[in-house]
Formats: C-alpha cells, sequence, structure tokens
C-alpha cells in the first residue's frame, strides 16, 4: 500500500465526514442529491466556493478514474507540480458531469488538481494508507521516561514543602 500525503489523507477524511453529515442518518438520498446538483451547477458555471472538499463533493458522484496507479503516486505530494498530468487520469461522465470537469479544471487547476485525487483516495480507501498517528503508534519505541518524569519528586523538590524538615 502506498503512504498518501498527510493532506490527503486529511482531505479524505473530511469528505467522508461532509457527505456522511449531508446524507443524515437516516440516510436522506434526495437531500444528498440536491446537494450534489448545486455544486455541479456552481462548478459548472465557474463559481463554486475555492474549497477542495466541496469540488470533490461534486465530482465524487460523476468521475471515473482512468490511471489509479498514477492518481497513487500523484497523492503522495499534495502540491504537485503538473495538474494536466492529473486531468488525463480521470474523467467525468454525463453532460453536466463533463461540462464541470472541464470547467474546474480550465477555471481553478491546482484546485481541481487536489479535488480529483481527494475524491480518489475516498472512492478507494484500499490503495493507500495514513501515516498512523494514534497514541499507541506514537509511543511505540518510547523506552519511557526516566524516575522524576514518572511523578517520582526529587528529594531537594520534597523538602521545600516538608515543614517540619525547616524547624530541624
Amino acid at each position: 500500500m502506498a503512504r498518501v500525503h498527510p493532506e490527503f489523507a486529511y482531505q479524505s477524511r473530511e469528505l467522508e465526514g461532509q457527505i456522511e453529515g449531508v446524507l443524515g442518518d437516516p440516510p436522506d438520498r434526495k437531500n444528498y442529491q440536491r446537494m450534489v446538483d448545486a455544486l455541479v451547477s456552481e462548478y459548472t458555471n465557474g463559481d463554486g466556493l475555492d474549497d477542495v472538499n466541496l469540488m470533490s463533493f461534486a465530482l465524487v458522484d460523476r468521475i471515473r478514474f482512468l490511471d489509479p496507479k498514477g492518481l497513487v503516486r500523484e497523492a503522495s505530494d499534495y502540491e504537485g507540480d503538473d495538474p494536466e498530468r492529473v486531468f488525463a487520469m480521470a474523467a467525468c461522465d454525463g453532460e453536466d458531469g463533463a461540462a464541470m470537469y472541464e470547467s474546474v479544471t480550465r477555471a481553478h487547476p491546482e484546485l481541481a488538481r487536489k479535488a480529483i485525487i481527494t475524491a480518489f483516495l475516498y472512492k478507494h480507501p484500499n490503495r493507500w494508507e495514513d501515516d498512523d498517528q494514534s497514541l499507541d503508534q506514537l509511543a511505540e519505541g518510547d523506552e519511557g521516561d526516566d524516575e522524576e518524569e514518572q511523578g517520582f519528586a526529587s528529594d531537594d523538590f520534597t523538602q521545600m514543602f516538608d515543614q517540619e524538615g525547616d524547624n530541624q
């Protein structure tokens, strides 16, 4: 499994949260579709917010990935240097999808590159892994703290508060 840039991993998790939030519990597919249609319309018209996740949200149901291995490679670098290379690795179906894809890649190339990769990572979580930032992983290899840092106070410190020691 390939490691992706931490920002792409974060954006993918954020996209998942946004989609789940719009769907709701129980899932409201009509509300979800209204949201997607509104985003597609905004981005097709050249409007839309300058936001990776919202653009990914607009793309996620219409996009088709032509070069998954290439997209995984591109996901290792968040900034990237050639958005056109990523644009060739995906396409959108349907009249509105194709129009939106053409519009976002022309008007917002850097943002569109990130949104395409984010949508890919969201749809294919089994192709990549995130850096493990769990407490268990962060503690791995830690030999532990020395005695003073584990809550044992030094004699000098405890004598500061020992009133009986002052009187002797």
